[in-house]
């Protein structure tokens, strides 16, 4: 890999996949995250493909031997398409939840609205493992389809073969391959037993459900946000299924990558609106309260109340 990309050749082989992307009109300014893998290099390729002046920025988390050379394939993979290359280094320290811990450092050394490689396996992945920790029907619905997320309809292994058919270097992050990590063992171990079991690949099968539940959660949404959510009489008048919606949403600050709650922690909230109980601990150092008829969000740490977060 020397040089420039043949235009021509990186043309023909992104052309029958950017029908299934989502990226905006030519000559728009997009980074992309690139880690090196084959998911994100193909994300750069066929965002340079489609006429975007673009940016590859990784980040380095310093986790392992060699994490300097990983920078610096994706450095020399951005010149030879043609992209702008940056990297950034963060701190993320060993011990409990690595995974999530990297993860949350990354997205937030990413410059806003950064383009991000999942696919539809990623999809699949993230809705079994949504499933095991009770996200509900929003859970089901996985990861929306949008702007940062635009090759979301492509599969992993049409990823991997447009690196391949470009003669594109990636990087083999072994940590993938780690069955410490719960969305590995999904990866490598559920998601190929159910497709045993079904006899059929149950990744479109995941992804389409994720669509109908995503349609679900759209329209039930729309009818939430006329609810009170501070208002306990109100909250628990309102029809179940509105007022879990209602309370999800008001409570993704309280996470750290704005993930909405756990269908236990809702209906806990929904015990204190129903006056069962006084308060409930919510996480993230997070606690409701009812004060008066009025549902109140605080900081156990530092007395900061609902309006402070975001």
């Amino acid at each position: 890999m020397a040089g420039l990309i043949d235009v021509a050749q990186l043309g023909a082989a992104a052309a029958p996949l950017l029908e299934r992307c989502r990226f905006p009109a030519v000559g728009s300014a997009v980074t992309c995250g690139v880690s090196g893998g084959p998911d994100s290099t193909a994300l750069l390729a066929l965002a340079v493909a489609s006429g975007l002046s673009v940016t590859a920025v990784h980040v380095d988390h310093g986790l392992r031997l060699g994490s300097a050379d990983e920078s610096e394939v994706v450095a020399l993979t951005a010149a030879f398409l043609g992209a702008a290359f940056r990297s950034v280094h963060v701190d993320v320290a060993r011990g409990p939840n690595l995974e999530a811990r990297a993860r949350i450092a990354r997205h937030a050394a990413l410059p806003t609205g950064t383009m991000l490689g999942h696919t539809s396996d990623d999809q699949a992945e993230t809705m079994v493992l949504n499933l095991m920790r009770g996200a509900g029907l929003e859970g089901m619905a996985g990861m929306r389809a949008d702007a940062r997320r635009p090759i979301l309809a492509l599969r992993r292994s049409e990823t991997v073969a447009l690196c391949a058919t470009l003669e594109l270097s990636v990087v083999n992050d072994p940590s993938n391959n780690d069955p410490a990590f719960g969305r590995n063992r999904v990866r490598h171990e559920v998601l190929p037993l159910l497709t045993e079991i079904s006899s059929r690949d149950v990744v479109p099968v995941l992804v389409r459900q994720a669509g109908l539940a995503r349609d679900a959660v759209d329209f039930l949404r729309a009818h939430a946000e006329a609810i009170d959510v501070t208002n306990a009489a109100e909250l628990a008048s309102a029809p179940l299924v509105l007022a879990r919606i209602a309370v999800r949403e008001w409570l993704r600050g309280c996470s750290d990558e704005n993930h909405p709650p756990d269908a236990a922690t809702v209906d806990r909230v929904l015990a204190v609106a129903r006056v069962e109980r006084r308060s409930t601990q919510v996480g993230g150092g997070w606690t409701v309260a009812r004060t008066q008829g009025q549902l109140r969000l605080e900081s156990s740490t530092d007395g900061r109340a609902a309006n402070e977060i975001g």
